[in-house]
């Protein structure tokens, strides 16, 4: 009886112990107490932090402020954001790791930022530095790091970085996705309801004809006398049949071998189907952008580039910051040209419907038409774009001394 007393009160003392360590580990941070005993110093993942922010983001503050006005306000909010981020890792190095339901409330903060700066850019879209602000505002969800996925939840970087130096730090961000055709979401046209269902239209059309198959002369009524005299019948094309010695051979095309690569100066960018990720982010002033043959998909080109060449391509988007020579258009069909920055020239030739969305900067831009028809130039006005035709028609008049030429007015 009294080896049993004595096991009681072994388990009760076991189990006080049990809870007091529970209470210890669900205390509130205030109450936390300091797991790597930092006194005085920070743990090697915030010291890294700071080196960030004292590198690359003062540098980008620095730049910000001598641009000033509305490129400075949104880089000050970018600035706030990260001193957000690092509060919250500088917790995170020093208290256990709190309750799943507290760390939404620890990265509330940080998501306020990230709305702010979103928010801002929203608000300044008739400004000069809308591309400038349009590109931080894209990027700023990056400092959600800490929440993506079950390896680099924001607990776990409680977990992570509370259990001291030797552990790797959490993995990096993942890289961002492939930008938008269009800045503009807010385009209200029926035909191009937001960037995201402007090339699932342009999708449309030939692929309801995929499943039908090519109907011989040999099985057409008007071409075969005998078949008129059987009433019309002849075996279903849907069905396997012999073909006889004189039918057509079918012939599937032939299919090449995509390519998105630089031989010397020359970007070359062929064969690219269904493909709306494909991006050239290394450029110089002295090279070029042959793009050839690609179909339903969307190229970037970033930096400033010499000229660029779209020929023979259908359902296809190109966005680009700068081009010093001229952008030509050539033998395709439903293009769609975005300048983010500026061109002096865009060309376009036997080409039918090519929309082509200026920025504030390129509204000096020359279109220069030839046997094209379904023209369209977008102009950024109050937030929005407004689309202009470009004249198929002209008429031409002798003036007793030399013909004047001018478009031509649509009846209707």
């Amino acid at each position: 009886m009294a080896d049993m007393q004595g096991l009681v009160e072994r388990l009760e003392r076991a189990v006080s112990r049990l809870e007091s360590l529970s209470a210890e580990t669900h205390r509130p941070p205030g109450n936390c107490r300091d797991v790597n005993g930092v006194n005085g110093g920070v743990a090697p993942s915030v010291e890294a932090f700071d080196k960030l922010m004292n590198s690359m983001v003062a540098e980008f503050l620095k730049n910000s402020r001598i641009l000033a006005g509305d490129v400075e306000t949104h880089a000050e909010m970018v600035h706030s954001a990260f001193q957000a981020q690092r509060a919250f890792l500088l917790m995170a190095s020093q208290y256990q790791q709190p309750q799943e339901n507290d760390v939404a409330a620890f990265l509330k903060p940080i998501s306020e930022k990230i709305q702010e700066i979103q928010t801002f850019r929203e608000r300044n879209r008739g400004s000069n530095m809308f591309n400038h602000l349009s590109a931080v505002s894209e990027s700023i969800p990056a400092l959600g790091w800490i929440a993506v996925g079950p390896v680099a939840s924001a607990a776990s970087v409680f977990s992570v970085l509370s259990s001291g130096p030797g552990l790797p730090p959490p993995p990096p961000p993942p890289p961002p996705g492939p930008p938008p055709l269009f800045e503009n979401e807010g385009r209200k046209e029926e035909s191009s309801p937001s960037r995201s269902a402007l090339f699932a239209q342009l999708n449309q059309g030939e692929a309801i004809t995929r499943g039908l198959r090519h109907v011989t002369d040999d099985q057409k009524t008007y071409k075969n006398p005998s078949l008129r005299a059987q009433g019309g019948q002849t075996q279903s094309p849907t069905k396997s049949h012999t073909p006889s010695p004189t039918s057509p051979k079918s012939h599937s095309p032939q299919k090449h071998v995509p390519v998105l690569d630089l031989e010397g100066k020359k970007w070359r960018v062929e064969y690219q189907e269904d493909r709306n990720d494909l991006v050239i982010s290394e450029t110089e002033l002295k090279q070029v952008a042959y793009i050839f043959k690609c179909e339903k998909s969307t190229l970037q080109i970033k930096g400033k580039v010499n000229s660029i060449t779209i020929d023979n391509c259908k359902k296809f988007g190109l966005v680009f910051d700068h081009v010093v020579g001229i952008v030509d258009v050539i033998n395709s069909k439903d293009i769609q040209i975005q300048v983010l920055g500026r061109v002096p020239t865009v060309s376009i030739n036997k080409t039918e419907g090519c929309h082509i969305y200026l920025s504030e900067d390129a509204l000096d831009c020359e279109i220069v038409s030839a046997k094209s028809s379904e023209m369209n130039i977008l102009i950024p006005q109050d937030g929005d774009y407004r689309e202009f035709p470009v004249p198929e028609q002209f008429k031409t008049a002798w003036d007793g001394s030399k013909l004047i030429t001018e478009p031509a007015e649509i009846m209707g």
